[in-house]
């Protein structure tokens, strides 16, 4: 069982915090994943692009349909735009989408032989494809980490434990490189997404039933000032 070592409080040092808090998220959250639906790696590609500024709920709301519609970037690459607007017209920034994803599509279609490309440059080639999107598709799909991926909750929650002062994703994502081992670092993005989902919301955390409280500079009890 995750204890807090004798001596370690929350004015302690990031490097003495960070992995004590990430074992305590553990066992808070052993079963946190990701909570797109997919069952190819194209599938992941596809859903991670519509994410933006939309919740996971809806987002495989919308999958369901656009899947069932069409299969692979082939049909993706094939299909007028306006039929891909339909699909995903109840997301936010769905005309950008569709065109971000028909034209990834075929480019995944020319250049890659129709698979999903597996290295960090190749993805980010894409269109709509940035460094987020491409973490989350190498450490799902392709079991490798090349990065932390940094949502709002994941930038929010590093922020508030001081395990960073960045503000930038680019920023806070190299602070928990530093601090976490490579092979921890899809833990830390899907244990803190967990937590900042449930506990440590953005307008009102529940500093009472957090894990890690005590070992938060943020908690209402050492007086928060982070609201973000």
């Amino acid at each position: 069982m995750a204890s807090i070592p004798q001596g370690l409080t929350r004015s302690r040092g990031k490097t003495l915090r960070a992995p004590v808090i990430l074992d305590l998220l553990a066992e808070a959250y052993p079963d946190a994943t990701i909570a797109l639906q997919f069952t190819t790696r194209w599938e992941l590609l596809a859903a991670t692009m519509l994410s933006a500024q939309s919740t996971d709920v809806k987002v495989n709301e919308v999958t369901r349909e656009l899947f069932a519609a069409l299969d692979g970037p082939e049909a993706v690459a094939a299909a007028p735009l306006e039929e891909i607007e339909a699909l995903i017209g109840s997301l936010g920034l769905f005309r950008q989408k569709a065109k971000n994803l028909k034209a990834s599509a075929a480019l995944i279609l020319e250049r890659h032989g129709g698979e999903v490309p597996a290295t960090m440059e190749e993805l980010t080639a894409l269109p709509g494809v940035a460094r987020k999107t491409a973490n989350v598709v190498l450490s799902n799909g392709f079991g490798r980490n090349e990065g932390v991926v940094v949502d709002t909750h994941v930038a929010r929650i590093a922020r508030r434990l001081r395990l960073t002062r960045e503000h930038t994703p680019e920023a806070i994502e190299r602070d928990l490189m530093r601090l976490y081992p490579r092979e921890r670092w899809l833990e830390v993005a899907d244990r803190f997404i967990h937590h900042g989902r449930r506990t440590c919301l953005a307008r009102a955390p529940r500093c009472d039933g957090c894990v890690v409280e005590a070992l938060c500079p943020s908690s209402q009890a050492a007086g928060l000032t982070d609201k973000r």
